[in-house]
């Protein structure tokens, strides 16, 4: 019991972790759990128009996708180029003890090799919460998110 709770203490960590790519638009913010939990909703969502999806399995990845950053931080795609994160072994740390550790790292992997369905919806979603930020700050006047949009667009994959 003891692991989960301080599994369970990390994972609260995540709501005073800002995501850094806001800096680059100039405004705007958002914390990693606010991120996880629009994207684990977008993921709720997807699995209600497509009875074909593991939507479990699609939530869960959801909520898991980005959980070592409690331990990285967020690097932004331009901080990643000059910084090396070790995601794998921040995983590993975090669950390690817990009685469903592999099945936590067995939905990132499967979130990282974005090959299934399931893996391929996540990525989108973790995009479409990017959008519907960058609708947000254009409609509340901000300038610049418009050039941000066919970046993000190009990225999904399905």
């Amino acid at each position: 019991m003891k692991h989960i709770a301080n599994l369970l203490f990390e994972v609260r960590i995540l709501k005073d972790i800002k995501r850094s790519g806001y800096a680059f638009l100039g405004s705007g913010k958002e914390s990693i759990a606010e991120h996880s939990y629009i994207t684990s909703f977008i993921c709720f969502a997807m699995a209600k128009i497509d009875p074909d999806i593991d939507s479990e399995k699609l939530v869960a990845m959801a909520l898991v996708h980005d959980i070592a950053e409690a331990r990285t931080g967020d690097f932004n795609y331009v901080e990643k180029k000059y910084s090396m994160v070790n995601e794998a072994k921040a995983i590993s740390h975090l669950i390690k003890h817990l009685p469903f550790g592999n099945d936590i790292k067995n939905l990132i992997d499967e979130f990282n090799l974005s090959e299934t369905k399931e893996a391929k919806l996540v990525n989108d979603a973790d995009q479409i919460s990017f959008i519907l930020e960058l609708k947000k700050m254009a409609d509340t006047g901000a300038k610049g998110p418009e050039k941000w949009l066919p970046v993000v667009l190009k990225r999904l994959k399905t």
